[in-house]
């Protein structure tokens, strides 16, 4: 197993384990895996999280994955992830304060 391949099934690892109705950010997942790179995290979702549950990791600001806010949607839903939401519904965001998961130490 190389470096990146020890980096990717440990950022796997961190998603996998947060609990339904809760989320980390990017940055929160890399500063668990001891990485300060927040990006590193995303492509690691965007070439192989499909298999875990990708929605839970979110933007600094509470903001779903970038294209796939309509995806995401349903399984916060249905999880009750905590959300705010606009007086349109056209747009949310997760209720970052609410919903955060940090691993126990």
């Amino acid at each position: 197993m190389t470096e990146s391949d020890d980096f990717v099934s440990r950022v796997l690892d961190v998603v996998d384990s947060i609990p339904p109705g809760r989320v980390m950010t990017y940055g929160g997942v890399a500063a668990q895996v001891g990485s300060r790179a927040a990006r590193a995290v995303g492509q690691v979702m965007a070439r192989y999280g499909s298999d875990v549950a990708w929605w839970r990791v979110i933007r600094a600001g509470g903001h779903p994955p970038i294209c796939h806010e309509g995806q995401a949607l349903p399984h916060y839903r249905a999880e009750n992830t905590p959300l705010l939401t606009t007086k349109t519904d056209a747009a949310y965001r997760v209720d970052y304060a609410a919903a955060r998961w940090s691993p126990p130490a």
